[in-house]
C-alpha cells in the first residue's frame, strides 16, 4: 500500500499530461483492471452518478460492473471536464489517448507507469519492486482487498475471473507472505537471543574455561 501511495506521489498533476495520468493509474488500481480493459475503455462506460461504476470488458468480451470509490471519481469527474469527454459526442471516443489522440497501446501505458516507477524507486527502493508491469497494478489492488478481510467471491467478480480457483492463487500467496514474515521475525528474535547470551566470543571467559581442565 505504501508502494502504491509513493507511486502516486510522483505524478506532477500541475501539468495536463501529469492529471491524465492520475486518472489513467487511479482507475486502473480502483478497479484492479487488465491493461486491455483500461485501453479499450470509452466515457460510455463510466457512470460517475453515486453509486458510481464503470462497465468493463474482459476475456471474450465478457462484461462485469466494477463500483468505484470516491476519490477516484473525482479525479475522473475532472478528467473528463478538462478534456471535454464528459459531451455527448465525445461519448465514444477512447477515455485515455496519447498527444495524437489516439487510445493508449500496452507499452504506452507500460511506459508512463514505468516512468513514475523509477522516480519512485529513487526515494525508497525498499518500496518498489525491482519488476513493475501494469499487471502489477491489479495484483496489488487484489493483494490489498485480500489483506482488508473482503471475500474471495466478491475479489474473483471484481477481477472477472472465470474460476474462483485463479482467486485463490493470491489467497495462498498472502499466506506464504504471513508465513514468510513469521519466520523472518522469529529467526530474528532467536538469533538476537543468541547474540544476548552468547559466550562463545568472550576471550577471557573462554581462557579461565580452558585453564579449569587443568
Amino acid at each position: 500500500m505504501d508502494g502504491i501511495k509513493l507511486l502516486f506521489e510522483q505524478i506532477d498533476t500541475s501539468k495536463k499530461q501529469g492529471r491524465r495520468d492520475l486518472a489513467l493509474l487511479t482507475l486502473m488500481y480502483d478497479t484492479g483492471a487488465r491493461v486491455q480493459e483500461i485501453i479499450d475503455l470509452s466515457p460510455s462506460a463510466l457512470r460517475l452518478e453515486n453509486p458510481a461504476i464503470v462497465k468493463l470488458f474482459g476475456k471474450g468480451r465478457k462484461e462485469r460492473i466494477v463500483p468505484l470509490q470516491e476519490e477516484p471519481v473525482k479525479i475522473l469527474k475532472a478528467y473528463l471536464s478538462e478534456n471535454q469527454l464528459d459531451r455527448p459526442e465525445n461519448n465514444r471516443r477512447p477515455l485515455f489517448f496519447n498527444n495524437r489522440g489516439e487510445k493508449f497501446t500496452r507499452l504506452g501505458i507500460g511506459y508512463i507507469l514505468n516512468h513514475y516507477v523509477e522516480n519512485a524507486r529513487k526515494y525508497n527502493p525498499q518500496l518498489i519492486p525491482n519488476r513493475i508491469s501494469p499487471h502489477s497494478i491489479r495484483h496489488s489492488k487484489s493483494m490489498h482487498l485480500l489483506q482488508a478481510g473482503v471475500n474471495l467471491v466478491y475479489i474473483r467478480d471484481l477481477l472477472g475471473h472465470v474460476s474462483i480457483q485463479t482467486t485463490e492463487i493470491y489467497a495462498r500467496a498472502d499466506s506464504k507472505q504471513k508465513r514468510e514474515a513469521l519466520e523472518k521475525a522469529y529467526a530474528d528474535v532467536i538469533l538476537v537471543k543468541h547474540r544476548e547470551g552468547s559466550w562463545e566470543k568472550d576471550e577471557a571467559l573462554l581462557h579461565w574455561l580452558k585453564n579449569l581442565e587443568k
